[in-house]
């Protein structure tokens, strides 16, 4: 990937329905914080310069920044008014990267990965924008994508249309906008001193960015990704627990493609970080996580909960509760 290209990532949500005194991109999917998974990802896909826009109960989020063992540069939007008037408080990091290419994208969307980032840099290809969509069966409350073909036969992006101003018609459609955008930083900087207030809303939509850069006569694109959950968020502590389902079983296939046995999979819970070599097995209720290294043949569990800890191979451990990383 360019090794000029940034990222933004948007972090101001207040997220009430989380009912919580923390803001919602540090609510956790798998222990680790929604915020540090989109950070995770951007990072993977290459792109180390990094600009994080907070908003509501910003010190926890610049505190948790602040702790990271590489630089992030942060931005604090005042007034949250609208996804392309956070992204204009990114205007001076924007501006030291003119003539490169820049991802924008939502830190409370956990599961956006870096083929996808990647993927979609390769089709947005130096052009002016392009919108990473996806396909979903339920696509209430995202924004619309609607195709059209250009006159040299190119499939390009027509429109996004937000839930709030959709016809009925509209709302059928299931290809959705996940809210992850490649820009060309000076098409996004021009396009973001043309944006007005939504009639309906009054916020900055930064999906109109994406039109004024089409009127410019550069190419505007769809990129679907592969991955649908990509637009996965959550609002509330019951979507939270949805999240946190789709990566614990993701983790658990990972680890048994690899040749771990979970002969039951019932409350067990293993953390990103976690390393299990081959041929171990992990029984029910076992909880594993932090830096923990399994070593093969060793048997772990029922009810284990190990953090941090270097497991050799060959050992049993049922019922314990481990907290070291010496054995």
């Amino acid at each position: 990937m360019n090794i000029k290209t940034s990222a933004v990532i948007l972090a101001g949500g207040e997220g009430k329905r989380m009912n919580s005194k923390r803001p919602k991109v540090l609510a956790e999917v798998m222990f680790k914080p929604m915020i540090q998974w989109v950070i995770d990802a951007v990072k993977e896909a290459g792109i180390n310069d990094i600009c994080v826009v907070t908003g509501s109960k910003h010190e926890f989020v610049e505190d948790y920044l602040e702790q990271l063992p590489f630089q992030v540069e942060r931005v604090f939007q005042s007034e949250r008014l609208g996804t392309g008037h956070a992204v204009m408080q990114a205007r001076d990091f924007l501006e030291r990267h003119r003539g490169s290419d820049v991802l924008v994208l939502n830190g409370d969307a956990p599961f956006i990965d870096a083929e996808t980032i990647k993927e979609a840099f390769a089709v947005h290809n130096g052009g002016g924008c392009t919108v990473v969509s996806a396909e979903v069966e339920n696509p209430k409350g995202y924004g619309r994508i609607i195709h059209e073909t250009a006159d040299n036969g190119l499939d390009v992006l027509k429109s996004i249309v937000e839930e709030k101003e959709a016809t009925d018609e509209i709302r059928k459609i299931k290809e959705v906008n996940s809210g992850v955008y490649w820009f060309a930083v000076d098409s996004l900087l021009d396009s973001l001193g043309k944006l007005t207030k939504s009639a309906v809303t009054g916020e900055y939509y930064l999906t109109d960015t994406v039109f004024e850069i089409k009127k410019t006569g550069k190419n505007v694109l769809a990129y679907k990704a592969k991955n649908a959950d990509s637009v996965l968020g959550a609002n509330d502590c019951i979507q939270l627990a949805q999240l946190n389902e789709i990566a614990r079983k993701r983790i658990l296939e990972k680890h048994m493609k690899n040749g771990v046995n979970i002969p039951c999979i019932d409350g067990v819970m293993i953390g990103t970080d976690v390393e299990i070599e081959s041929n171990a097995v992990i029984l029910p209720s076992s909880v594993i996580l932090g830096s923990t290294n399994i070593g093969s043949f060793c048997r772990i569990g029922p009810s284990a909960l190990i953090v941090d800890c270097d497991i050799p191979e060959h050992t049993e451990l049922g019922n314990i509760c481990l907290k070291s990383k010496k054995m």
